[in-house]
């Protein structure tokens, strides 16, 4: 939960770098809190039939939304990368392979343009 809790904080720091542990425990977190959301709206009947999204989990996406570009941001600045690489996801299928796959990689190992190794 530390791991959430760090990024959300970080909301608007698009300098530095994240290591995978931030970045994954992040996602997984905002999973769990996405099926939540929306097994409480179904089982209220806030989802809407037509889109399947309810008011909460339209509220949670946009809340996390910068947190979640920020944290992308600087996980590939720990691989050396630009931010600017984030769009590739703008492609469908081979961007986002792609971006995963820059995600996984194991960060630069001790400091490169964007800072320190945050393992160390």
């Amino acid at each position: 939960m530390n791991w959430y809790l760090g990024v959300l904080k970080k909301y608007v720091d698009f300098s530095g770098r994240a290591r995978r542990k931030e970045y994954w425990m992040f996602v997984w977190f905002n999973i769990l809190i996405s099926i939540v959301l929306a097994a409480v709206e179904y089982a209220t009947g806030l989802a809407d039939a037509e889109s399947g999204i309810g008011p909460l989990s339209g509220l949670y996406s946009l809340a996390v939304l910068l947190p979640s570009i920020a944290v992308a941001v600087r996980r590939l600045h720990d691989t050396s990368r630009s931010g600017w690489w984030l769009l590739l996801g703008f492609i469908p299928l081979i961007g986002a392979l792609v971006l995963l796959v820059f995600m996984v990689l194991d960060g630069t190992p001790g400091s490169n343009e964007h800072g320190p190794n945050p393992k160390e």
